[in-house]
């Protein structure tokens, strides 16, 4: 080989191994440049390591220092907790899953002070037979395993009810356990010696007020009995001796004597009342009753008040609302009677007006009522409007210490309204009046809805004559709505001249028969065909009328009684056809008349009270009956089985044998011999709650109070009267004729200090 050949491929070589080291150079240097570029990654990592491990020193420096002060405020409040535990009085205990107390309080551990084996780590078995064995526990007369076994059943329900224990020093303690979500059972100990004495001394207190309650309605009723005993003597006596002939000096003592007792009478059932509904012993005894009648029959009673004075009484009762409800009538009529009584004694001119309104709350609902008593009295200041209600209270001022009362009746009327759940307020101006509001909720007495009122087609125009102004505005507005043409005159003399079609109906305000005659011969000779409506104060006082034309009814007027009558009343042309064909009598019919009913009405009266004997045969004596007495209660089983009575009354309270073991025996007899029900009425003078249902009970049927009131006797006669009795209390005579003679009554011994 040439040199030049070596010299070339020495050349290659070297160039090839210039390229090679350049080559290995690039990649040596992309190698360092990677190399430096991973080394600051490094770097830049060992960097962020180092700031995240000093992060995490921080963090971890901080829970270490929070978790030391955690501990320390756990230490706190765990130490405050049981000191707090340990300060109270109450035992607190807790008992794990097996049974065994891991913590106790020191009321807990008290009772068992020096057993150091009592403490956390105790089973509750052998705390138990601790409590047993050093006494702990007062078991009374039970054995110690049955105490402990009692204990034991009782732990081992899923809810343990709580029970009280006496300890050995008196102290009552109740415990309370609770299981835990965990299976721990948390078990309380109350200290409650001071309830359980209090509850003593309730109990005692209770007891005391029992029986000074039944004491004090004992009391009641003994001086209820005792006081209604001589009233029945002094207001029978004083009724009968006012329909004797009098002087003027001797009916106003008589008249005296009368209101005196009544008055009293007022006052001992204002108090009954008061301590019935003070014993929450009174109950309401809803019934269906005619809420308008209620009112007319309170203001009826009203008018004997008003006599003498400018004071009208008046009833606007809605012509479009029902008047059947149901409610407690007897409750009701004394609330009308409180207000309406009040509005009356402070009105000495002008009116009292009753007005009732209401609406239906719904289809087949109760009805709201509105009843307000309206009046033109003193008048009541604005501070005493509240005070009126109160127990005992009365406006005292100049013009009203004239007037006598108890200061109850307010007070009781708002009692009754509320136990009805009604509301009653009052609204007054001194010198102008007051009115007095009653707002009821009572359901209507029948379902279906009541026929409207309406008047006959023919009648044209309805005159009122000598009516008092009250009742001719109401009468006149209440007709006007019914569709009928109205005239007022003011005095009933002005009718003949006034009344001269024939379709006219007259109702005149007469009081007297020698006016109903005048006025009634004037109309005849006027030639006035309609008919004649006789209006007078009080039920049954209007003039006697016999003529077919002719009605009559009672003032102040009720809207259905009026409306009532003028729709019943024939077409005056019809009227006049049917009195000319009555007027010739058929043949064998002129003079024939009824036969009489072929015995008087046998009534035996029991009553131990000579007095009493007295004032009750004087109030019957003008009746037609067959009357006979028995002065307790084995003569009156004695005079029943001879006698055979239609009606007994019967005294109750009697020595030896009483009025209810009469009635009693009386029925007992009745049952053994098939006889029918005779009907027994008790006369008595208990009042308190429940005396009404125990007289019924034992077997009689009705019950009156006394003192003993004629219309009360009268109406329970006449409404016993058998239908073969002739009845009881016969026709008026005629002018000019003796009266009908006095009740038979069979002699009965006088009692001491009694004439017979």
């Amino acid at each position: 080989m040439d040199l030049a050949d070596l010299l070339a491929r020495e050349r290659r070589a070297r160039l090839a191994a210039e390229r090679l080291l350049e080559l290995k150079q690039a990649e040596l240097f992309e190698a360092n440049r990677k190399l430096a570029a991973h080394a600051r990654h490094l770097s830049e990592e060992v960097i962020e390591k180092r700031e995240e491990a000093q992060a995490l020193r921080a963090q971890s420096e901080a829970a270490r220092c929070e978790l030391e002060n955690m501990r320390g405020e756990v230490l706190i409040a765990r130490r405050r907790l049981w000191e707090s535990i340990d300060a109270i009085s109450d035992g607190f205990a807790v008992f794990d899953p097996d049974n065994v107390m891991v913590a106790a309080n020191a009321a807990f551990l008290a009772p068992f002070d020096g057993l150091e084996s009592v403490g956390p780590g105790i089973a509750y078995d052998d705390l138990l037979r601790l409590a047993v064995e050093e006494g702990v526990v007062d078991i009374g007369s039970r054995r110690p395993a049955e105490w402990i076994e009692t204990m034991r059943l009782r732990w081992r329900e899923d809810r343990i009810a709580p029970i009280t224990l006496r300890l050995y020093n008196g102290i009552y303690i109740r415990l309370t356990e609770r299981r835990t979500p965990g299976g721990d059972t948390v078990l309380l100990a109350l200290n409650i010696t001071q309830t359980m004495r209090r509850e003593r001394e309730l109990n005692e207190a209770r007891r005391r007020a029992e029986a000074a309650s039944r004491a004090k309605s004992a009391f009641l009723a003994n001086m209820s009995h005792e006081l209604r005993t001589p009233m029945n003597g002094v207001l029978g006596m004083a009724d009968l001796l006012a329909d004797t002939a009098l002087d003027d000096d001797q009916r106003l003592y008589v008249d005296t004597i009368r209101s005196s007792s009544e008055a009293l009478l007022v006052l001992i059932n204002d108090v009954l009342d008061y301590s019935k509904i003070e014993a929450e012993r009174l109950v309401l005894h809803p019934e269906p009753f005619d809420l308008e009648r209620c009112i007319q029959e309170v203001l009826v009673l009203m008018q004997a008040t008003v006599q003498g004075r400018p004071v009208e009484l008046g009833l606007d009762y809605d012509i479009f609302a029902p008047t059947g409800f149901i409610g407690d009538p007897g409750r009701i009529r004394q609330v009308l009677t409180n207000i309406i009584g009040n509005a009356v004694k402070f009105t000495e001119a002008g009116h009292v007006l009753v007005r009732v309104t209401g609406k239906p709350a719904g289809e087949n609902e109760a009805f709201g009522l509105h009843i307000t008593v309206e009046d033109t009295g003193v008048g009541i200041p604005p501070d005493k409007l509240e005070h009126i209600f109160g127990e005992f209270n009365q406006v005292e001022d100049e013009r009203n210490r004239r007037f006598e009362g108890t200061g109850l009746g307010l007070a009781i009327t708002r009692r009754l309204v509320t136990m009805m759940g009604g509301e009653i307020w009052v609204e007054s101006a001194p010198g102008e009046g007051s009115v007095f509001g009653v707002k009821l909720m009572l359901p209507p007495a029948r379902a279906e809805r009541p026929e409207p009122l309406a008047l006959p087609p023919w009648l044209g125009t309805v005159c009122l004559a000598g009516l008092g102004r009250l009742d001719a505005i109401i009468a006149e507005r209440q007709l006007s709505a019914l569709g009928a043409e109205t005239r007022a005159l003011r005095h009933w003399r002005e009718a003949p001249a006034n009344a001269s079609r024939r379709e006219d109906v007259l109702v005149l305000g007469i009081g007297t028969e020698e006016d109903a005659a005048a006025i009634l011969s004037d109309l005849r000779q006027s030639g006035f065909a309609g008919h004649v409506v006789l209006c007078a104060p009080g039920e049954g006082t209007a003039p006697a009328c016999n003529d077919a034309r002719m009605s009559r009814l009672a003032a102040p007027l009720r809207r259905s009684a009026l409306a009532e009558l003028l729709a019943s009343l024939p077409d005056p042309a019809e009227n006049a056809t049917s009195e000319r064909a009555q007027d010739t009598p058929a043949n064998g019919e002129e003079g024939r008349k009824p036969s009489a009913p072929p015995r008087a009405m046998r009534v035996l009266a029991a009553e131990d009270n000579a007095t009493n004997r007295l004032v009750f045969e004087r109030l019957v004596r003008r009746l037609d009956l067959d009357l006979t007495f028995a002065c307790d209660g084995a003569e009156a089983v004695e005079k029943f089985e001879s006698f055979r009575p239609d009606l007994v009354f019967m005294d109750i309270s009697m020595p030896e044998v009483d009025g209810k073991e009469a009635t009693r025996r009386i029925r007992a007899i009745e049952a053994r011999e098939g006889l029918g029900r005779t009907p027994i009425v008790a006369l008595t003078a208990h009042a308190m709650p429940g005396d009404a249902e125990e007289i019924l009970a034992a077997g009689l049927d009705h019950y009156l109070t006394k003192p003993l009131r004629k219309p009360a006797i009268f109406e329970a006669i006449a409404a016993h009267c058998p239908p073969e009795c002739r009845p009881p209390e016969p026709p008026a005579a005629p002018a000019g004729e003796d009266p009908p003679p006095p009740a038979v009554a069979h002699p009965t011994p006088p009692g001491p200090g009694l004439s017979p």
